[in-house]
């Protein structure tokens, strides 16, 4: 019985005081590593407003950039002589050229010629026509395929 009191003893006895004063140096080492991250953070809405405030003199900015190149006259490349014309100007330019074209008649648009598909009703080729390599007959010529007639188109529907 005395070895499973003192088990018991050795089991439950106090911490010395080092243990616990290690145990509060590490959550004081711990506290002070959280505030080192999250001091120097901004904090409140004075933040988002100069954030704010910087994104619109970068717009304020780039929209004069903009402005200013769609209506000032300035070099894109001086060497192969290229500039930059105001917008409205270009405008005028590219209108008066239009306008002293004369539009030209489309001319017709090809359409492909129309292949009848095989029905159910028309039979097969014969071996036969196949000839001795087995390759099959070649395609009618372009002209015998012109004096086929083309599929008729459906009436339109007409309404009473």
């Amino acid at each position: 019985m005395a070895d499973s009191e003192s088990l018991h003893r050795t089991a439950y006895s106090p911490a010395p005081f080092s243990t616990w004063l290690g145990i509060v140096c590490l959550f004081v080492v711990f506290g002070v590593i959280v505030l080192a991250v999250i001091g120097p953070s901004p904090r409140g809405s004075n933040y988002e407003q100069m954030r704010a405030q910087k994104r619109m003199e970068r717009l304020k900015t780039l929209r004069e950039e903009t402005l200013k190149d769609l209506t000032t006259y300035a070099w894109v490349d001086k060497n192969k002589g290229v500039a930059r014309i105001p917008i409205d100007r270009a405008m005028e330019l590219t209108v008066a050229e239009l306008a002293q074209k004369k539009p030209a008649p489309a001319g017709p648009i090809a359409t492909p010629a129309a292949q009848t598909p095989p029905t159910a009703a028309s039979p097969a080729p014969p071996v036969a026509a196949q000839g001795a390599t087995g390759a099959p007959p070649a395609p009618p010529s372009p002209a015998a395929r012109q004096s086929q007639p083309a599929p008729a188109s459906p009436a339109p529907a007409t309404t009473p």
